[in-house]
């Protein structure tokens, strides 16, 4: 909670000094006041300007997103500021210090725009492993982080659903944060109704998100976690909380309690030590497990693979990797193997309050499983 509160509190300065130095820079327009106003005033119409513009994009989107285009701009404008400064000494290019102004506000533009496209389309992302384990190919078709309601509804996530339906999936794995908090009841029916439309051979298989259960209560939102639980249960989704299932006598999915549930009082969780201690390791052991950081005991568990969601791939760059950095997440984005262990973070096909990816993009998952040559 510390680790989070420091994070807040560094925003918060970091967006207040970026207004200051857009107010400033904004201000420098010759056509914001002329050219014999006082310096203070000047600073004061750019800095009217820039809240001004910060409470629309606040109220068109949401704070946070406001706050991430004041970020961006004042990042490249910072950067633009640094190229034309070093092309004027090495190059001896002369300019108007106002292109300055106008080549951060494009860049911007074109960055936040090409981010907003990266979020609201989804991509396939394909992985294939081998393994003695398997008699036969198993193909698995993975998302998590579809938090409906925010990039899409229910009838955008039923397209997204038939996109993996033509994949022939012999199972689907949701990988936590189905939902959101402020997800409308009628989509969270309709969403998971589609959800029992498709058609696989093992099924459809769904472990808890932090936001599934909801941090604002049922009144909130009209709906509590069990209400979701029966709601997928009643469509036919195998939902896996600290529970395992074999099938075909070959194959092991778990799916695991938020890691939340620990550290936010929500009942807790077992450990994978308990998890696994019954299990045939020599069958092969999946785990789903929403946030990815676990991954030390997932390694000495000896489970095969472990699907998570959460990071959102990184969301925004530079920033990327902040979540590795702060010790939150195990990894980031993609694959990585440790041990015997192969671990896959999917960046979501959809997000939650930020409506940019600029340092990834959304997809689902299709992994390949196939037996060892």
């Amino acid at each position: 909670m510390r680790m989070w509160l420091i994070i807040m509190l560094t925003t918060l300065i970091v967006t207040g000094l970026s207004l200051l130095y857009l107010s400033g820079k904004i201000g420098a327009f010759g056509f914001i006041a002329p050219d014999d106003f006082p310096k203070w005033r000047r600073w004061l119409r750019g800095f009217i300007l820039v809240i001004l513009a910060f409470v629309i994009i606040a109220k068109l989107l949401n704070p946070v997103n406001a706050i991430v285009c004041v970020f961006y701009l004042t990042l490249i404008w910072m950067l633009c500021g640094l190229a034309f400064t070093l092309a004027q000494r090495f190059f001896h290019i002369n300019y108007d210090p106002h292109y300055i102004g106008y080549a951060a506000i494009a860049l911007t533009l074109i960055a936040l725009g090409l981010g907003w496209y990266l979020d609201h389309h989804v991509w396939e992302k394909e992985y294939t492993f081998y393994t003695s384990k398997l008699k036969d190919p198993l193909k698995i078709v993975m998302f998590a982080d579809s938090h409906i309601g925010t990039t899409f509804k229910a009838d955008g996530f039923a397209k997204h659903l038939k996109s993996m339906q033509a994949h022939n999936p012999d199972m689907v794995i949701i990988a936590g944060d189905y939902v959101d908090d402020d997800t409308k009841k009628e989509d969270m029916i309709t969403s998971t109704q589609a959800l029992g439309q498709l058609q696989t051979k093992y099924g459809v298989y769904f472990a808890f998100g932090n936001h599934d259960e909801g941090y604002y209560g049922k009144e909130y939102r009209g709906y509590s976690g069990l209400d979701l639980v029966n709601e997928l249960k009643k469509n036919g989704v195998n939902v896996l909380a600290d529970d395992v299932k074999l099938l075909d006598n070959e194959i092991y999915i778990m799916g695991r309690k938020d890691a939340s549930a620990d550290r936010e009082h929500r009942g807790g969780r077992l450990t994978m030590a308990d998890l696994t201690r019954p299990l045939d390791k020599s069958k092969y052991i999946i785990t789903i497990d929403h946030q990815p950081n676990d991954y030390k005991t997932q390694t000495e568990s000896k489970v095969d693979l472990v699907l998570s969601g959460h990071t959102h791939g990184g969301q925004l760059f530079p920033l990327n990797q902040v979540g590795k950095w702060i010790g939150a997440n195990d990894l980031i984005y993609g694959h990585e193997k440790r041990g015997k262990t192969d671990f896959i973070v999917t960046s979501g096909i959809s997000d939650w309050s930020i409506k940019f990816k600029t340092g990834t993009k959304s997809e689902y998952v299709i992994i390949n499983l196939l037996p060892q040559k």
